[in-house]
């Protein structure tokens, strides 16, 4: 297993490119079940989540050919219906090939999903939506079994405790181009992945109006065709850069940046006392240039995760990294996945001074991180171990890096050349170093 070993203290400094979102690319994927025409995608990056994608729909009759980052998709056999436990344990997005499968093959058998470890994310929603729709669902074994012989479009609630449903939205309204008549999603999902969706699918020859608001209208087609679109920037993995600049008093230029995606962070960020002016004028706000820089003193904040456009819940855990550092008590609080603290702990163990009461967390700044062994336990607090580990006095070890590998495209490379020193090595071989430090003489 794969371990991080980062000597920090080192202020970023350079020039990287955000890698096309992987939020956005699974879905888009899945999309690709509708149709037995072709389905070219630009921008897709080579990230562990998306191989796992690629493997689930070679399994469900779909040629799949991947070089760099353009992947074309074509359905060549639609005899198989079911989404195996094996694969989809694996990544949670796997659950969005479920509406897809069912509009063009009016059956689907998808087990449970699994993914990351941060609290409790069910999918009652998707099934609401797809029973709504007309399917007959039930529970067999762990895996979810959907039929249909027609989908009928209607209008669908889809609010819950903590919003709107990101990955529930993108179901139901892939399923919805298929389906007879007229469909209303009222409570969608804004973020910008689902717009980029619903370009795809209106590429495709579906018709979708309002993407991007909370109420979404579907008019069903017979049939949809072939496609070429370009996935949009990955808004997270932009953000994350950001906060490593800010974090390490750095300097860092980032290109295609999708600055209209991030703005709840722009506006936490100016807060704190860290710029993010945009130097390229000739590009749209979706895709431009920013120059990120921070100030030696750092403010502190109030963040509180919201459902887009607020701040986003993938971005909480580095800009706690962030925060650790400034000079005062802020306060981070989490309305999407009340558990999704399981890096404050591991902050702890570098000098952080946390305080979390239920979905609160009081984070009093510190002079200073001081590196130290630490464990991720999901994706994006994997990164924002990495982010204090930059920041850390000493070395940092950071074990179970292979989350990160689901999110982030050669994260240790890229920080690299920003002139981190940050090294990918095997933990046994930290484990045979420490043991010799040990045994060596005094």
């Amino acid at each position: 297993m794969d371990t991080f070993v980062i000597d920090g203290g080192r202020r970023l400094k350079g020039r990287l490119t955000v890698s096309g979102s992987k939020n956005a690319s699974l879905p888009i994927m899945a999309a690709a079940l509708l149709t037995d025409q072709p389905l070219t995608l630009h921008d897709v990056p080579d990230l562990r989540d998306l191989a796992n994608m690629r493997g689930l729909l070679g399994e469900l009759g779909c040629d799949v050919q991947y070089e760099g980052n353009l992947t074309r998709l074509q359905v060549v056999d639609e005899s198989a219906s079911h989404a195996r436990y094996e694969i989809v344990r694996t990544m949670r997005a796997s659950i969005c090939i479920l509406g897809p499968m069912l509009a063009r093959r009016k059956r689907a058998r998808i087990s449970m999903p699994g993914g990351c470890a941060i609290g409790d994310r069910p999918v009652d929603l998707h099934l609401r939506g797809l029973r709504a729709l007309g399917a007959d669902i039930r529970l067999d074994g762990g895996d979810i079994i959907a039929q249909a012989d027609e989908l009928t479009g209607t209008t669908i609630f889809l609010g819950g405790p903590a919003g709107s449903t990101v990955l529930g939205t993108a179901n139901v309204m892939s399923a919805a181009t298929l389906a007879r008549g007229t469909t209303v999603i009222e409570c969608a999902a804004c973020e910008p992945e689902i717009v980029n969706l619903a370009e795809t699918l209106t590429a495709m020859g579906a018709r979708i109006e309002g993407a991007g608001t909370p109420r979404i209208t579907i008019h069903g087609v017979r049939e949809l065709g072939p496609a070429e679109v370009r996935i949009m920037p990955d808004r997270i993995e932009a953000g994350t850069y950001m906060l490593a600049s800010a974090i390490t008093n750095g300097q860092v230029t980032i290109d295609n940046c999708p600055l209209d995606a991030l703005l709840a962070l722009l506006d936490r960020l100016d807060e704190v006392g860290v710029g993010v002016t945009r130097t390229d004028r000739a590009q749209g706000a979706d895709r431009c240039t920013v120059m990120v820089e921070s100030s030696r003193r750092l403010n502190p904040v109030q963040v509180t995760t919201q459902p887009h456009p607020g701040f986003p819940t993938d971005l909480q855990a580095q800009i706690m990294a962030l925060l650790c550092l400034a000079d005062g008590n802020s306060i981070i609080t989490e309305r999407i996945y009340e558990q999704r603290f399981l890096h404050v702990a591991e902050l702890g163990r570098m000098g952080a001074v946390l305080h979390r009461q239920g979905p609160t967390v009081v984070v009093s700044g510190v002079p200073k991180l001081v590196g130290a062994p630490v464990m991720a336990s999901d994706l994006r607090a994997s990164a924002c171990l990495v982010l204090a580990g930059l920041a850390a006095q000493g070395r940092t070890i950071i074990n179970r890096v292979y989350h990160l590998d689901r999110g982030y495209q050669r994260m240790e490379e890229r920080l690299r050349q920003l002139g981190a020193a940050i090294e990918r090595v095997d933990e046994e071989e930290v484990a045979a170093d420490a043991s010799a430090r040990v045994a060596a003489p005094r």
